[in-house]
């Protein structure tokens, strides 16, 4: 069943969801929250944009044209419908395609920007499979793999694009191989903790094409306190305006 609710705190920004599926998560405020921005950015791509809460966050932080690319149809709709709602179809246009036709919509080197949630688990993690298709495509790599869609960001980035992701920090390694194998040189990465005295759960990266060798680790960023409630700088996210 669709509703809406408020995109956080970000003042009069709405989002049509279905809870039965997916709704969108924390990682979808810490990215655009993350990546370099910039008053010479005038495409932005986000890959798999899902219900579109990282182009109507950036709607916030930019005036340049945002675009997202959603496979699920019924996802898509819902995004459009968001972006309708706030007022911001002007600026944000989406697609209902898979990602690997980009092709068909932009030449290579478009994008100044590029930015992924994309699914974490790997194909063979069959066991952790939810049985809706729409939350098994969200989770899973069962229509783009990481190495896929770090082939395509290199495609679509111009010289010295942005590419910008948030991931599982147990495939932080791997993160790291494919973008240097597709020419994305890593240069900021921040670790992501449930709380102090815990394990990093997922790591926040960015990476340059054709950048220059010089990688910034920023400081740790952690989420609760010790009862469970979220930590200021957290909350500071949340309610931009």
């Amino acid at each position: 069943m669709k509703v809406v609710n408020d995109l956080l705190g970000y003042d009069n920004l709405k989002i049509v969801q279905n809870p039965d599926w997916f709704s969108f998560s924390l990682d979808s405020v810490l990215l655009p929250n993350f990546v370099t921005l910039n008053k010479n950015v005038k495409n932005i791509l986000d890959l798999g944009t899902g219900n579109a809460p990282i182009p109507m966050i950036l709607s916030t932080m930019t005036k340049a044209n945002i675009y997202g690319i959603e496979i699920q149809k019924d996802i898509f709709e819902m995004a459009e419908e968001s972006v309708k709602m706030n007022g911001l179809d002007s600026q944000i246009k989406l697609i209902n395609d898979d990602m690997k036709k980009l092709d068909e919509y932009f030449e290579a080197n478009f994008f100044d920007v590029i930015i992924s949630n994309p699914p974490y688990f790997r194909l063979e993690e069959l066991s952790k499979k939810n049985e809706d298709v729409h939350k098994t495509i969200a989770r899973h790599e069962e229509k783009i793999t990481l190495s896929e869609l770090i082939s395509i960001a290199r495609k679509f980035l111009n010289n010295n694009g942005v590419f910008a992701m948030v991931h599982r920090s147990d495939r932080f390694i791997e993160i790291i191989e494919e973008m240097r194998k597709n020419n994305i040189e890593p240069k900021r990465v921040q670790f992501i903790y449930p709380k102090q005295n815990t394990d990093s759960n997922m790591v926040l990266i960015e990476g340059r094409k054709n950048g220059k060798t010089g990688l910034i680790i920023k400081e740790p960023l952690y989420i609760h306190d010790e009862n469970g409630e979220y930590l200021e700088e957290i909350n500071k996210l949340f309610f931009r305006r």
